[in-house]
């Protein structure tokens, strides 16, 4: 068990020794609260909608950012994507990420969302230079900030934080006693909370829900698609993942009626050929995060599962609510 599976065990579970460390704690919510007042936000000319979390980890950013672009793109918005770009490491920044842009360079995720939904997408420290490139030279109207509830830089019109229904909110402390990159109050400012599975008793700042649904197999060789229900391989799978919640797509894939056997590694892991050499035929299957990073090497039988969020129409109508109410407005 590597420190972060350590970490989560422990913030999910049983406390142990980590309230010796609240005196870092209260350090740590002391920096959070004076970075927030000091930093001074750069507004840009067009509206910002932040998708984030208040936990370290998983909670299902991605799916929402790519449900986000699919309904602004029907409202009639030219929408960008804003990232961090966590694991790239570019020669220069900003970076716009296009279908063939390496993971190494612009981090799994931005390469995810640009294959994915075609839309503009840049990296970079920096967040408002990034969000400025899009603007400026792919005419972007409307931009999302995936993982960006805590970079401040960037001025923001609507925040969207994600829970994940089954660790909530952990033992309810900030780093690095807990999970939390700040107070839990912190949501009493968002716009939008959202659960990732059913909204479970204890969240009552939780509004709307998502559920990721994923049915079709693709194979990372040739592109082969197959429906779950359609599945004729063995039951018996290796399941891969390296994101922020394994568990979550184990059990996904167990719920499909696979039996997988579990690898479950860091969030980003830089993987190599060798994590994905386990000495039998049976199928590899791993997230779609996962496949960008491992397509170039994969075992022939080895597939991803894409998943898509399911989020209901009133969730989408508040959105709506919220943009008209900006002083940018909606394009007809």
């Amino acid at each position: 068990m590597n420190l972060e599976q350590q970490l989560n065990a422990r913030w999910y579970g049983r406390p142990g020794i980590l309230w010796l460390l609240l005196p870092l704690e209260g350090l740590f919510r002391a920096v959070a609260a004076l970075r927030r007042r000091l930093i001074e936000p750069q507004r840009l000319p067009v509206p910002v909608i932040v998708v984030g979390n208040l936990a370290v980890g998983g909670s299902g950013k991605t799916p929402m950012v790519l449900a986000l672009v699919e309904h602004l793109r029907q409202r009639g918005y030219r929408p960008g994507v804003v990232s961090r770009g966590y694991g790239g490491k570019a020669a220069s920044y900003p970076l716009f990420v296009c279908a063939d842009t390496s993971p190494r360079d612009a981090g799994d995720e931005p390469c995810l969302i640009a294959r994915r939904s075609g839309v503009p997408v840049a990296v970079a420290p920096d967040r408002p230079a990034a969000a400025e490139l899009l603007i400026a030279q792919a005419g972007c109207d409307i931009l999302i900030s995936d993982d960006g509830l805590q970079h401040y830089r960037l001025a923001r019109d609507i925040e969207i934080v994600l829970v994940d229904a089954a660790r909530g909110f952990g033992n309810g402390h900030c780093l690095p006693v807990g999970p939390l990159r700040e107070p839990r109050s912190r949501l009493q400012a968002v716009s939008l909370c959202v659960s990732n599975g059913e909204v479970a008793a204890g969240l009552p700042e939780v509004s709307h829900s998502m559920q990721l649904s994923g049915q079709v197999l693709v194979n990372l060789n040739d592109g082969q698609r197959c429906g779950v229900a359609e599945w004729a391989g063995s039951q018996r799978i290796h399941a891969v993942a390296g994101i922020g919640h394994p568990p979550r797509f184990f059990a996904s894939l167990r719920a499909l009626g696979f039996e997988p056997i579990e690898h479950a590694f860091g969030d980003h892991h830089a993987f190599q050929p060798d994590d994905l050499q386990f000495g039998d035929d049976f199928p590899v299957v791993m997230t779609e995060k996962d496949a960008v990073k491992c397509a170039a090497f994969c075992p022939d039988n080895s597939w991803m599962l894409p998943v898509d969020a399911q989020l209901s129409d009133d969730f989408f109508a508040t959105l709506d609510t919220e943009l008209e109410s900006l002083p940018h407005k909606p394009r007809s």
